[in-house]
This record gives C-alpha cells, sequence and structure tokens, in this order.
C-alpha cells in the first residue's frame, strides 16, 4: 500500500506558568536560563564584535547551543538508542559542527551545517542506526575535504568511516556510469548497485538525493531535469528496492513535478480539490473509522489493539493510472486509502481464529459507515495468494450530498499479516529494483537483512542506569556524556574540554558557566542543565515555526499578488533579514 511522506511535527515546548515560577525561586538575580540561552543566541548572532575575545566566546557558546540541540531533535526521532550509539552520534556532532561552520554556504544558500542536519533527521526518520546518521553527519566535511576518513575511522569508528566510504563509491560509480539514461541501462546500474554496496551506504545514498532534491529551485532548468530523469530512473526505484517507500514516492513525485510541471499541476490541483476543510479528507475519515472500531464491543473481545493508517495516492502514481491504464479520472479508485491493523488478544487459546473473526467484524463496521462497492472486494483471508498474502480488500463511496469524491480503498489485516505483506513487499520490491529473478530477489534480501542486523548489534547493549539500576531519562543523555567522571555534576574543567573538542577556547566555558550556573555553585546540576535544554529545544522550534509560517504566507501572497507590491515588500523584508542573520 502506499503511503503518503510525512510531514515532519513541529513540537512546540509548553512551559507551565506555575511550574516556571517555583523554578525561578531557585535562580539567581543575575537572570534566568531562559535569559542565559537569549543572551547565548543572541552573542551568537552578533556583527559587531567588540573583540577578538568576544568573537570567539560567541562561536564556542553557539557551538554549544547547536551541539544540544541538534542531538536532542535526533536522538527524540530514533525508537531504539542505546548508549553506545549515544556516544557515537555525539562525537560526530562534535567532530562536524565546527567543520561545518567554517565552510561557505551551499549552492542552495543554505548553511552546511543546515544541510547535514537535514540528511540526518532524514535517516533518522527511517530509523537508521547512529553510524548512519552520523556518516550522514560527516559526509559533507568529508567531500569539502575538511574531515579525512582516517580521522572519522580514529576519533569516530570504523563502523561509520565504512559508510563514508561506501557512499562515496555509490556516488562515484553511479555518476560516472550515468551515461544514457535508458531503461536497460537503468535496470543494469541498479542491479549493480543492490548488489554489491552495503544497503545502509545506499539508504544514506538515497537521503542525501532525497535532500538535494528538495531544493533544486536555484539551478537552471536544464540541470533539474537532468537531475529529476537521473532520480526518476535510478534512485526512486533503489529506494523501492531496500523498502523506504516514503522516499521512493516523494522522488518519484519532486521528479514528476520538474521533469512534466504542468502534467504535475494538472494532477495536484485535481487531488487538492477533494479537499474541504482545513482538516486532511484522509485524517477525516481515518479519525471516523478509528472512532467507531475502538468503541464497538465485539470487536473489543477479539481485539487488544487497533491502529489505521491512511494515506493519499501518490501525484506520480495517480499519473501513471491516467496515462498508461487510459482511466478517466473519476475511475481512479484508490486515491484515498486507509489501513486497519488488528491485534489479536493474547489471552485467547487460538489467536489466529480470534484475528480472522476480528478482521470480519471490522469489514461489518466499515459496512455500518459507507457504501461498499462488492466488486471491489476481495478476501485474500479466505483466499490467501501463493506467496501467503492474507487481508481484506474493499473500496467504499465515501460521497456526500454535496460533493462526489472517488472511492476509497481499505485493507483490514491484523499484525502477523502485515509483518507478511511487509517481508513479501520488500521481496517484490527487489524484483522492481532491477532484480529479474524472483529468487535472486529474495536471497539478496536475506542477506541485506542480515548485513543490517549486524550493524544493529554491534550497535546494541544493554539499557543504560546509573547505580542504583534505575533508568535514566532519555533527556539527560546529553548530561551523561558531558559529566565524564560521572559524579552527577558537569564542572567547568569538563565545559571547558567541550569547548576545545569544538575548536573553541577553554575559556568560553567560563563565561558560558556564569550564565548557567543559576546558583553560582560554580558546576552545573542536571536539572540546571535539563532547563538550558528545554529552552534550547523552544528556540529551535520557534525557529523552525517561522519557517513554515513564512513559507505558507510567501505561497499565499504570491498566489494573490496583482499589483505587484509584494515583490517591492519581500525584497525589502529579505533585506532586513539579511542584516539580522
Amino acid at each position: 500500500m502506499e503511503v503518503l511522506y510525512p510531514i515532519p511535527k513541529i513540537r512546540i515546548l509548553e512551559l507551565n506558568p506555575s511550574t516556571l515560577r517555583r523554578r525561578n525561586r531557585r535562580i539567581s538575580s543575575s537572570g534566568s536560563i531562559f535569559n542565559a540561552v537569549i543572551r547565548l543566541r543572541a552573542r551568537a548572532c552578533s556583527l559587531s564584535p567588540s573583540s577578538s575575545s568576544s568573537s570567539s566566546s560567541t562561536t564556542g557558546e553557539k557551538m554549544v547551543v547547536e551541539l544540544v540541540g541538534a542531538f536532542n531533535e535526533l536522538t527524540e526521532r530514533m525508537n531504539v538508542l542505546s548508549s553506545s550509539s549515544s556516544r557515537v552520534l555525539f562525537k560526530s556532532l562534535k567532530l562536524s559542527i565546527p567543520v561545518l561552520q567554517s565552510l561557505p554556504l551551499c549552492p542552495d544558500s543554505r548553511s552546511p551545517l543546515t544541510k547535514a542536519l537535514s540528511v540526518a533527521l532524514l535517516l533518522a526518520d527511517l530509523q537508521m542506526d547512529a553510524e548512519v546518521i552520523s556518516a550522514g553527519i560527516l559526509i559533507q566535511a568529508v567531500e569539502a575535504g575538511a574531515i579525512s576518513i582516517k580521522q572519522v575511522r580514529d576519533q569516530i569508528g570504523i563502523g561509520t568511516s565504512h559508510l563514508l566510504h561506501e557512499s562515496l563509491r555509490v556516488k562515484f560509480n553511479v555518476n560516472s556510469k550515468v551515461l544514457v539514461l535508458d531503461d536497460e541501462t537503468a535496470a543494469a546500474l541498479r542491479k549493480f548497485c543492490l548488489t554489491y554496496y552495503d544497503i545502509r551506504a545506499l539508504i544514506l545514498h538515497l537521503a542525501i538525493k532525497l535532500d538535494m532534491m528538495r531544493h533544486l529551485d536555484y539551478l537552471p532548468r536544464y540541470q533539474q531535469l537532468m537531475l529529476a530523469l537521473e532520480v526518476m530512473k535510478i534512485h526512486a526505484p533503489l529506494a523501492h528496492a531496500v523498502a523506504t517507500n516514503h522516499v521512493s514516492f516523494e522522488l518519484e513525485d519532486l521528479s514528476f513535478r520538474y521533469l512534466f510541471p504542468y502534467s504535475y499541476l494538472y494532477v495536484d490541483t485535481w487531488l487538492r480539490s477533494h479537499e474541504t476543510g482545513s482538516k486532511p479528507l484522509i485524517d477525516v475519515y481515518k479519525d471516523r473509522l478509528l472512532q467507531s472500531l475502538t468503541t464497538d464491543p465485539v470487536l473489543a473481545d477479539m481485539a487488544e489493539d487497533v491502529s489505521v493508517q491512511g494515506r493519499y495516492k501518490s501525484r506520480y502514481s495517480t499519473m501513471k493510472k491516467l496515462l498508461n491504464d487510459g482511466r478517466k479520472p473519476e475511475e481512479v479508485n484508490d486515491v484515498l486509502g486507509l489501513r486497519v491493523i488488528l491485534k489479536p488478544r493474547s489471552d485467547v487459546e487460538d489467536t489466529l481464529i480470534v484475528g480472522e473473526r476480528a478482521c470480519y467484524r471490522t469489514r461489518e463496521i466499515v459496512r455500518s459507515l459507507w457504501k461498499e462497492m462488492p466488486h471491489r472486494t476481495k478476501d485474500y483471508i479466505a483466499r490467501p495468494k501463493a506467496n501467503g498474502y492474507m487481508s481484506l480488500h474493499m473500496a467504499v463511496d465515501v460521497s456526500d450530498n454535496v460533493k462526489t469524491r472517488p472511492l476509497m480503498e481499505i485493507q483490514i489485516r491484523t499484525a502477523e499479516m502485515d509483518m507478511l505483506a511487509v517481508n513479501g513487499t520488500a521481496s517484490h520490491s527487489l524484483y522492481k529494483g532491477g532484480l529479474t529473478d524472483p529468487e535472486e530477489a529474495t536471497r539478496l534480501k536475506a542477506i541485506m537483512l542480515a548485513a543490517a542486523e549486524l550493524a544493529a548489534l554491534r550497535l546494541r547493549d544493554l539499557p543504560s542506569t546509573n547505580h542504583k539500576g534505575i533508568e535514566i531519562d532519555e533527556r539527560d543523555r546529553v548530561f551523561r556524556l558531558l559529566d565524564k567522571n560521572g559524579d552527577g555534576r558537569i564542572s567547568i574543567e569538563e565545559l571547558m574540554e567541550v569547548m576545545e573538542e569544538l575548536g573553541a577556547p577553554g575559556e568560553d566555558a567560563r563565561q558560558m558557566m556564569q550564565l548557567l550556573d543559576s546558583n553560582s555553585d560554580g558546576s552545573l546540576s542536571s536539572d540546571e542543565f535539563g532547563l538550558f535544554q528545554n529552552q534550547v529545544e523552544f528556540m529551535r522550534n520557534l525557529e523552525d515555526r517561522d519557517d513554515q509560517y513564512k513559507s505558507m504566507l510567501n505561497e499565499k501572497i504570491q498566489m494573490s499578488d496583482d499589483c505587484g507590491l509584494i515583490q517591492v515588500y519581500s525584497k525589502e523584508l529579505g533585506s532586513r533579514l539579511a542584516n539580522l542573520d
């Protein structure tokens, strides 16, 4: 089932006023932690350093803020993170941040650090391990010659250095072999990549390509076309092959937009025409179905957990349906899609039978909500496919008295059936990625999974605990990494060591300590550092929200600009913002 690539959610830290008042009582008259962060950020962005010492101080403090913020944002997106993984990620950020901040702006006008973190967040969302994410952070600096692979091997580890080497090999070989992008050459190149390269290096390469495709507007039209064609022929099928489907769908849609902009606009406009109100239509149907399922007493006796996933058909896939199959827009029936996954009760004797009954009960509930189209109903539970695939498929009419809409496809299966479907899809994906022998695709998939599991085992260890055996909060990871002697406090010497590792004078630590040390005891407790981390997150989220609003407003303003004043104000605003950087 196709999925719409997710839009990252913006998390704004909510600060309870009463909590703030209690915390502020512990803070000295010199100022709060929040003001300390504001002062750090303000000094880090200052354009008029009064002296060389103040300039270097600004650099050191800014890098600590970036280090803490980036580490927390990455680890929050990773479902599994051992202490060894934390160390790999933390050391990679310490090594890369000062180097990336010293490099010139990227051709798309982003800072190298911003670009590196964008790639790293993509990899974290894909639940890649710390070595892959670290390689994504470091690869720009390695390509620029600012850091060598030997340095990475010595300071981070052989796993990360291997992935960097492999990813650079992929990039070089793909670029050198892409001379003619006919179907046969592209298929041979995809098969070569799947056969000879580390699966994790391929995923890193694909994440870099996706980040590049999101920022192509600065290039001349002919370069956009060449890159979009390469991505459509090679990288999007490769993403299918390694089972990163939402990456593949986004790569296809972005390539489609650059290759055929008017066709893309037609399809996009038609898909958007089904929306009503501010809430996406698929979310409306998903919430309605989930509410009905979770409140049904009969289903509750069969299933202990119910989840509903929703997706829109991708623009490129819709275009293929319209052109290849010759369908009219109203005949494309799977524009909207829901998948129901049920977990049978564990306290019954035969979970398989109970799971199947739960699926049929779910189908009855769906029929009570929408009109089923009988000719589209398929029962792969009673009659499984040859490969063992089991699921209920149905299509329902979600049109109302106000508007006619395409049919919505619904799949219903148990968690075990879904696991089988995913594994089957993975082998099928390899087939689509360029391997023409299904048995060879299955064999290669087993090798790829074994390689990924080996990497995960190498980084996995027991959950980190303190000396009393109590689990330590995820938010404490940075504090424990900075508290090298394990005494429960960050000393001035430990803070100076971090500053020096970031390439800034160690003396910068004294000014930072003075700002953050609320009780003036010469060290930072976990509470003091926790407040600092919260405010770093708060500041970063404000910046993200500002970028989001800027894009939304720019789109709306451009659409309604009839008098030309918008361009004048936009230019003036851009000049004012440039003076603030």
